[in-house]
Order: C-alpha cells, then structure tokens, then sequence
C-alpha cells in the first residue's frame, strides 16, 4: 500500500467489521495522543532553553556577529573533517 495514499486505506477500512474499525479509530486516537505529548514535550523544552538564554542577559548579536560565528563554525568543522580524513 502506499503510504500516502489515504483512500486505499479507507478502503481497506470499508472491509473490516465494526468491532475491528473500532480498534483502528482507537489505535489512530492513540497515535495522535503521542503525537500530541512528543509536541508538547517538545514546546515545553523549547520554552525551557529560551528561558535559560534570556537570564544569560547578553547583548542581542548584529548579524555580522552572527555571520561571524557561522562562519567560525563552519572553519572548525572542516578542519575536523580534515583531520578525520587523514
């Protein structure tokens, strides 16, 4: 089946029996619960960071600062690629 086809599942799903669509409807509620909570948790560790930088009080950066670290970064990676390369 292709995954993202939705009609060929809900044709599939015409075949069962209720009491088996059933358990599928409960299956997809569980599914979207989890979704649910792995958003949240996620939310929530995001809130938890941005609140941890904002009592670091630092300046805001120019986006040549900001340039400036990218840039840096990318130099160090490639120096270790370099390295590992050896």
């Amino acid at each position: 089946m292709n995954t993202r086809d939705p009609q060929g599942l809900i044709e599939k799903l015409k075949t069962l029996p209720p009491e088996r669509v059933a358990e599928v409807e409960d299956f997809v509620d569980f599914l979207r619960a989890r979704e649910e909570e792995a958003r949240d948790a996620a939310a929530e560790r995001l809130g938890e960071a941005i609140a941890r930088l904002a009592a670091l009080d630092f300046p805001p950066m120019s986006e040549d600062e900001v340039q400036d670290e990218i840039d840096a970064a990318r130099r160090e990676r490639r120096e270790r690629l370099g390295a590992d390369r050896r």
